[in-house]
């Protein structure tokens, strides 16, 4: 579990310097930093009020009342844990973006190979919780693709670019709770607002 901690601290690593890192002038430089530290404060407050994690986990324990699955302590963590790991990120948002707008499940068809994988390999180590992230996802990846094609042409680059900067952060905190586990739990799920912000931001700033 800790080894697959490390994997996924590392791919939002890689993911939120790829969008804050720049070469200006030889020089190596941030941008949209401090937007970035904005986004999760501001969202953070926002999913606590909410208690998104609550949510999810409330949903959880219903689908294993409904299913009459064994009792498993491991069932909320391990379907909020994969819930955000295959709900958050780049290609999902993307993705969906490009399959509404034009027609291409490419990306989509991509990232369902990969969460095949991820999904397996929580399913064995935290339990069968795992699997249901299939649900908040389906309706997830369903919804943006509907709404693409009329907001679509109404996000920038620089949109886009801050909503995948945050949700690679996100990623990253989900790395942290997987490999030091209750010992140091963010709340993570209560950060998803966050990568609304950005589009916020830049909307009222055009």
């Amino acid at each position: 579990m800790k080894a697959l901690g490390v994997a996924t601290l590392f791919i939002g690593l890689s993911g939120a310097l790829a969008k804050l890192l720049i070469i200006e002038n030889d020089r190596l430089q941030t941008t949209g930093l401090m937007l970035m530290v904005f986004s999760l404060v501001l969202g953070t407050i926002v999913g606590e009020l909410i208690d998104i994690e609550k949510l999810l986990a409330s949903m959880g324990d219903r689908l294993k009342k409904l299913l009459h699955i064994k009792q498993n302590n491991n069932f909320a963590e391990s379907f909020v844990t994969v819930t955000i790991v295959v709900c958050v990120g780049a290609m999902a948002i993307i993705g969906s973006l490009e399959d509404g707008i034009h027609n291409d499940s490419t990306i989509l068809f991509t990232k369902s190979i990969l969460d095949g994988v991820i999904v397996m390999i929580f399913a064995s180590t935290m339990g069968v919780g795992a699997v249901f992230s299939a649900v908040p996802l389906f309706f997830y990846q369903a919804g943006l693709s509907l709404a693409a094609v009329s907001i679509a042409p109404y996000l920038s680059n620089n949109m886009l670019d801050g909503l995948s900067a945050v949700g690679s952060v996100l990623i990253f905190i989900v790395g942290i709770n997987l490999i030091f586990g209750k010992r140091m739990h963010i709340r993570v799920g209560n950060m998803l607002p966050s990568v609304l912000i950005p589009i916020i931001y830049y909307a009222l700033n055009v």
